[in-house]
């Protein structure tokens, strides 16, 4: 034992460093992050499914959006207020939950320009005013929206903001318990400083209301509902919470503290809120894990266009829980969540009233902190001490018995008595000790090892580097002729981007972006060459061969673009431009290995395939496409959908060469794509043989599935360029271009 006292000391070590995280005296993401993953992920399999008939969400969906249903929102409260009457007194629904605030006044009658002119210019004309007297109750829409909600059971959503800059605008309720109600106890509960609340008269009719704002984790991810929100030392109910009383009949919120010989400094005692037969199990800041139900789509979703215009039988609504709220994106209601990366809001409220009304929820009392803490410590303390003194195959068998118990006990205490128990600490705690005392005394790795991943592991991803120190000698930086797949990209109108930028905003802009798209092809087992400013330049099939190195290159290509589409939201969301991106991919023999000057070298490709991939990049401005592929490519890759773009030939090239641009991989493009792709085909092969008429149908036939689309505009004035001028008998379909 002496001999290993260090050994133990240093396990010991490790063990409190996990120990403090779980205490809360510092956070480490990585932990946290996993923990998260891990929740997910038993979520995920643990999920009922199917669909909650009690509840439906009338959705403000693109649909009803569109200017020939209910038009832009907001609508008009005379609209609102048509609805609701139909929901209840026609759909006879139980109740309704606005998941939206009505914050502004509805002016669109011109009530208020008419009041403007009774009280100026026309303030002496008695027929105008007559008039207004009589037409003002016909056009105050906001009046008629608030008598509407009068005496009926509608719950309104509102928002808090903890940002510095909050205020307070509109009304909201009244706090469900009063300042003071936690006097003296030590209770975490989200604060905010200001809030977004709706018309006072529209409160003030309203049977109840609540706020609709969900934590959001870390990894923005949202996971649980605060139940009480603090503001200005009051206590507000989340919207699904208000829904559940005022169908119960308001019963108050009554908290439930655990016993008193339990409570500590570092335990509240808080464990659940109580409002009449519904309890709900809350953590420690006060908030309730969302149960969710399944992925999108568990409640079901009905548009509201179809409820004003009667497309809905009566049937579908009748005693149902009704959630009004939005799914089209522009409304930005979206959500991430362990179940969905794009997730409507007002689904998440769906969720949480049906475990109130079934009283099932997860839960994670203050108390699991301690528990955690305790096993953290018996497992640490017996693994430190244990593992110095066994052989490597014992020390494996044990670490392997470790991870199984602590796995088991997790699994047990979630699906027998619904406790979420955080798992993370006690998996890599274990895994960190295993690996110190493996590595104890092998600090030092092989030669062979460290040279590739020196030479190479700025290049290449890792468990490529892995592989190819197995074995040294089928590898070096030599140059060598290859065939392989190389891909440019580069940031469309950067230089225009860049000035709109100060310079921090424009070293954490390419940092992130150049970040998000070298891990895409990473993650595809790419080889990274070189950045140059905003461009990428990337191949396939060394040093590692690849024989698949063509369609891994076009699913990257096709990948980043998928980034690209996440990032730009991101981007738009601090208030950068919005980005786009040309990738050109092209497949060829050309030289591979480490090329440069004495001062500096680099492993790099070289060759006409190489240019020829760069030049394609550059033509994707021209014909308004995110992807260009060459024709060795497209010959290679069996199972992308493709669609040709030209014959060209380019700058410093006297071949034409065909050039194609991917669309998807076979089997997950839709239907209305392939048609479009069959009729553009047709156009295509009828320019190429100057039947000028049947071009431009066929095109017109295709411009109609994409208005927008650059490439048919592009084509349309080519066929009324060649009407002008025809180009004659030998004319080959070729473009040339005589810029890069």
């Amino acid at each position: 034992m002496k001999r290993h006292i260090v050994r133990i000391a240093l396990g010991l070590a490790l063990m409190l460093v996990f120990v403090g995280h779980v205490a809360e005296f510092y956070n480490i993401g990585l932990i946290t992050r996993l923990d998260n993953i891990i929740y997910d992920t038993r979520l995920a399999l643990t999920m009922p499914g199917g669909v909650d008939p009690r509840i439906v969400i009338l959705d403000i969906d693109e649909r009803s959006l569109d200017k020939n249903a209910l038009g832009r929102w907001p609508w008009r409260r005379d609209k609102l207020a048509a609805l609701l009457k139909k929901l209840f007194d026609e759909y006879g629904i139980v109740i309704a939950g606005f998941d939206v605030v009505f914050a502004e006044p509805d002016e669109s009658s011109g009530l208020p320009v008419l009041e403007k002119l009774a009280q100026g210019r026309l303030k002496g004309v008695g027929p105008f005013q007559s008039a207004l007297k009589e037409l003002t109750p016909q056009l105050d829409y906001d009046a008629i929206f608030a008598n509407t909600l009068k005496g009926r059971p509608v719950v309104l959503g509102y928002y808090f903001n903890s940002e510095e800059s909050a205020v307070q605008s509109g009304a909201i309720p009244k706090p469900v318990l009063a300042e003071g109600a936690f006097k003296g106890r030590n209770i975490r509960f989200t604060t905010w400083r200001g809030y977004g609340g709706n018309l006072p008269e529209f409160q003030a009719n309203a049977a109840g209301g609540g706020h609709f704002n969900p934590l959001v984790d870390a990894d923005g991810v949202s996971r649980r509902v605060p139940m009480l929100a603090e503001y200005h030392g009051a206590y507000y109910e989340a919207l699904s919470l208000a829904v559940i009383r005022v169908l119960a009949g308001y019963p108050p919120v009554e908290p439930g503290f655990a016993e008193e010989q339990y409570s500590s400094k570092s335990y509240s005692g808080l464990e659940y809120l109580k409002a009449g037969p519904v309890t709900i199990p809350v953590d420690d800041t006060v908030s309730a894990f969302i149960p969710y139900r399944g992925k999108r789509g568990s409640f079901k979703y009905i548009s509201l266009a179809d409820v004003y215009f009667d497309k809905v039988p009566k049937d579908e609504l009748r005693g149902k829980i009704a959630l009004i709220g939005t799914s089209a994106p522009g409304l930005l209601d979206l959500r991430s969540t362990p179940v969905g990366s794009v997730y409507p809001g007002v689904e998440i409220h769906a969720n949480m009233i049906a475990a109130m009304l079934d009283n099932d929820f997860k839960q994670k009392p203050a108390y699991m902190l301690g528990t955690e803490v305790v096993l953290l410590l018996i497992g640490g303390i017996t693994l430190s001490l244990l593992v110095p003194l066994l052989s490597p195959l014992k020390a494996t068998l044990v670490s392997l018995l470790a991870t199984v118990l602590i796995t088991g006990l997790d699994v047990a205490v979630w699906s027998k008595g619904g406790l979420i128990l955080p798992l993370a600490s006690s998996l890599l705690m274990i895994a960190a000790l295993f690996a110190f005392n493996m590595s104890w005394g092998y600090f030092v790795e092989s030669r062979s090892k460290r040279q590739f991943t020196e030479l190479f592991g700025q290049y290449v991803p890792p468990e490529l580097v892995d592989k190819m120190a197995e074995d040294p000698e089928k590898y070096s930086m030599e140059g060598k002729s290859e065939e392989l797949t190389v891909l440019f990209s580069d940031i469309v109108g950067f230089t225009s981007i860049s000035e709109s930028l100060t310079p921090k905003e424009l070293s954490q802009f390419i940092n992130d972006y150049l970040t998000a798209m070298s891990l895409v092809i990473r993650s595809n087992r790419g080889t990274l060459d070189k950045y140059i400013g905003d461009a990428i330049m990337a191949f396939w099939g060394a040093p590692v061969a690849d024989p698949e190195h063509a369609r891994q290159a076009v699913i990257s290509a096709m990948a980043m673009q998928a980034e690209l589409d996440k990032l730009r939201v991101q981007m738009i969301e601090r208030g950068w431009p919005a980005i786009r991106i040309g990738v050109g991919v092209n497949t060829g023999s050309m030289s591979v290995g480490d090329m440069g000057s004495k001062l500096r070298k680099a492993y790099t490709v070289m060759g006409d395939a190489v240019n020829l991939s760069s030049r394609l990049e550059g033509l994707t401005r021209v014909y308004g496409v995110g992807i260009l592929i060459g024709p060795n490519t497209r010959q290679a890759v069996k199972d992308v959908v493709f669609r040709e773009i030209d014959r060209v030939k380019v700058k410093g090239k006297d071949e034409p060469v065909d050039i194609f641009e991917p669309m998807g991989i076979e089997g997950q493009v839709e239907q209305n794509v392939l048609d479009e792709i069959d009729l553009w085909h047709k156009a295509l092969k009828a320019y190429r043989a100057q039947n000028w008429d049947e071009a431009e149908m066929e095109l017109s036939k295709a411009q109609r599935m994409s208005p927008e689309c650059k490439l048919y505009q592009l084509y349309a004035e080519r066929i009324r360029q060649c009407r002008i001028e025809p180009p004659g008998a030998d004319w080959d379909g070729v473009t040339a271009f005589k810029t890069k």
